[in-house]
């Protein structure tokens, strides 16, 4: 097929807006493979590894926009360069009204009441944005990853010494003051703060509290590595401190994926002594300590939210808590056959992955991943799945170079196809994701996938239940209800949440009887 390439010199994009054009550009009709992105090192790697990479290409810098067109036709390759065009046209006339900065210091000697920074710059800059902005008084939603375990330390330590947030590094989901930064989703105002060391896994606490009709003041990200035996909690203990001191906050929900234990004890000192109560909720496969007073524990995010809203003081009898569907467990158990034993889990969001994987163990040995914290269970081929498989396709593994699932589902699509072919695969498991950032139709954009999956099966006389969870409010603007009803249509099983999604999966599964 014909290649269009075409270098824009000297012309930068954040990588959230080029993710966004680059999935919007793979739909257009005649189009092979678009790839929309900025021209660095890494981004060149992932061009050469497709054979696309050309002596234009190589010589762009990193401040040069690349696109590159794989396509039917030359013809369709300059329709689809002139729709891209378009693409980047309607955001900037959609953004007209705002003024442009060639620096952080310029854009606060001009705004000089700004408070807040979103940085979403190559991994090899990031520090420096953020360090700038830092050093001008700007709170910080670091967005990029690819920042050094050193430089985010001494990011966070000089966030501390000037009172400021330093969310991030690696940080995509946060609302403050009512307004959702990156990837979050659209819920009620009200009395609860929620920190997370995890963006999904913050998603799912503000959506299920949401629905237990409690509201979020505050939702601050820490960044993934913040509870790392390296960055000691720094933000997540500065963030508690804020919220202790917030008038607008009654209640603080900690998140976060497995800590490690010496930052997790002493994260714990900090949340006892705090003047408010605190639920905690650590991902993994031991069982959480008994509750104290003023400090709570949860096993999973559903517990954790309804630990919070009851203490807001919403009642638990007015509450539908969704509980197991045991006879739908007992007749998927039916239809399985004896060889369909096995999960594969294919997830957009990390915590939700790992929440899933967490619930299979307490059941499973066998539980294999790409972000399984036994190194002995870690995946030795990402693109071969053992026994109980979870994938995060979130994860660096998978997102080198290329967008997050929650925009672009081609990644997921070809390995759901190809664990649809696996005859001792009986479930098949995916999350949805809904709210800002994320793609405006998530089921939709799966839906023709999951039907060609069971057809697989069908064609080999095999049954093959695909369980699918929508993480998402009333409120966003991705409609809740019709993203279920598709699913439900195409004959999916649908969970009301994460960790009920998690605890399905590992009964279908599972032959014994129910304890």
């Amino acid at each position: 097929m014909p290649i269009k390439i075409m270098v824009k010199k000297n012309t930068w994009f954040d990588s959230v807006s080029l993710m966004s054009i680059s999935t919007k550009a793979n739909k257009l009709d005649g189009v092979e493979q678009a790839f929309v992105a900025m021209a660095t090192e890494m981004n060149k790697g992932v061009l050469q590894n497709l054979g696309l990479l050309t002596p234009e290409l190589e010589a762009a810098k990193n401040g040069d926009l690349m696109i590159v067109i794989n396509g039917a036709s030359d013809e369709a390759n300059d329709a689809t360069l002139q729709a891209i065009e378009a693409l980047f046209t309607h955001k900037d006339q959609g953004s007209r009204h705002e003024a442009r900065y060639a620096t952080l210091a310029s854009a606060k000697a001009n705004i000089p009441e700004s408070n807040l920074a979103v940085i979403a710059v190559n991994g090899l800059y990031a520090a420096r944005e953020a360090r700038q902005a830092l050093e001008n008084n700007l709170n910080v939603m670091l967005f990029s990853d690819n920042v050094s375990i050193d430089d985010e330390l001494a990011l966070k330590q000089l966030a501390h010494d000037k009172g400021l947030l330093m969310m991030g590094p690696d940080c995509g989901t946060a609302i403050i003051n009512g307004a959702a930064l990156c990837f979050g989703n659209a819920v009620r105002r009200g009395n609860i703060g929620i920190i997370g060391a995890s963006g999904t896994g913050s998603q799912e606490l503000s959506v299920r509290i949401h629905e237990f009709g409690g509201g979020i003041s505050q939702l601050i990200g820490t960044g993934g590595r913040d509870l790392s035996e390296k960055i000691g909690g720094r933000m997540m203990l500065d963030a508690l401190k804020m919220l202790e001191e917030d008038a607008g906050t009654d209640v603080i929900a900690l998140i976060s994926k497995p800590p490690a234990p010496a930052v997790a004890r002493t994260v714990l000192e900090h949340a006892r002594a705090c003047r408010k109560p605190v639920v905690v909720c650590f991902l993994g496969r031991n069982a959480p300590p008994a509750d104290e007073p003023g400090l709570q524990f949860a096993r999973g995010t559903k517990e954790a939210a309804l630990k919070a809203v009851l203490l807001t003081g919403i009642k638990e009898e007015s509450l539908d808590l969704h509980p197991l569907n045991w006879p739908l467990i007992e007749e998927v158990r039916a239809r399985l056959t004896p060889q369909q034993k096995y999960i594969r889990g294919l997830f957009c969001g990390g915590t939700l992955c790992d929440e899933a994987m967490f619930a299979a163990l307490e059941k499973h040995s066998n539980v294999y991943s790409n972000i399984q914290p036994d190194p002995a269970m870690r995946l030795k081929d990402l693109n071969q799945s053992v026994a109980h498989t979870f994938l995060d396709f979130g994860d660096d593994d998978f997102t080198h170079g290329k967008p997050h699932p929650m925009i672009d589902p081609t990644n997921r699509i070809s390995r759901l196809l190809q664990e649809a072919r696996d005859p001792e695969v009986g479930v098949i498991v995916m999350d949805f994701v809904l709210g800002f950032g994320a793609h405006e139709d998530p089921v939709g954009v799966m839906i023709e996938a999951i039907k060609e999956a069971k057809a697989i099966a069908a064609r080999e006389q095999r049954p093959l239940e695909i369980l699918g969870y929508v993480l998402g409010t009333d409120l966003d603007t991705q409609s809740l209800q019709q993203q279920c009803q598709m699913l439900t249509d195409a004959g999916v099983i649908w969970a009301s949440s994460s960790t009920n999604t998690g605890l399905l999966a590992r009964e279908f599964v599972c032959k014994e009887e129910k304890v």
